[in-house]
């Protein structure tokens, strides 16, 4: 765990990432990538290498994945390729090493959390309840809209206001830079883990706190 940027006894509330971060789903997101590779010709690619790419706005990432601009309605396509083959691999994906246990342990200081995730909204709310996980948080929200940026950042203003929370005692905990940027976006803080689909060196870049694990966020936030 690098050293914290901020004061974690101002901290009040967990703002919870979900894919690569609260869920183990680095597997399903590159055998999706892969079948788009596969439909286009493309030699597939190795999660090193698409940790080392990995990046938002997502189209841009495509087409140098595919080396060549999209072609109007193309996206849609992808997008569809891309969620058959990973929900036909998502019923394998485990929780993160230590949820829920660290979910109770953040709630046993007294303190609170949510979840927002950047998957639709109508897919990740049923499978936060189907995983037993909706008492946990005091809200959840996937993506209920596009943005022209293609980042988390609006959608964790809306996130936060919804519940009239003040973000300055707020941190974001994710897995990509995007989610330092959303969280400077909206004045909040934020914590990497290193355990999703972006490399450690990356996210370090942020200048962000990088953690090992949601359970070393946690603990560092609890002063363990």
């Amino acid at each position: 765990m690098t050293e914290l940027t901020f004061d974690p006894n101002d901290i009040t509330h967990i703002v919870w990432d979900w894919n690569g971060t609260l869920l183990d789903d680095n597997h399903a997101n590159l055998s999706a990538v892969n079948a788009i590779c596969a439909s286009y010709g493309v030699d597939p690619v190795e999660l090193d290498h698409w940790r080392s790419i990995f990046r938002r706005p997502l189209v841009p990432l495509y087409e140098e994945l595919l080396g060549r601009s999209l072609t109007e309605g193309e996206w849609e396509r992808l997008e569809k390729l891309y969620d058959e083959d990973y929900l036909r691999h998502l019923p394998a994906c485990d929780l993160a090493q230590g949820v829920p246990d660290v979910l109770l342990d953040w709630a046993g200081t007294g303190r609170t959390q949510s979840l927002l995730s950047m998957a639709s909204h109508d897919h990740v709310v049923p499978l936060i309840a189907e995983r037993g996980l909706a008492p946990h948080f005091t809200r959840v929200d996937g993506r209920r809209y596009d943005t022209e940026v293609d980042s988390k950042a609006e959608h964790l203003v809306h996130h936060l206001a919804g519940q009239g929370i003040d973000p300055s005692r707020v941190v974001l905990i994710g897995d990509i830079d995007d989610d330092a940027r959303a969280a400077r976006s909206a004045g909040a803080h934020a914590i990497l883990v290193s355990t999703g689909l972006m490399a450690p060196e990356r996210l370090a870049a942020t200048g962000c706190p990088v953690a090992a694990s949601p359970v070393a966020a946690v603990g560092a936030l609890r002063g363990l």
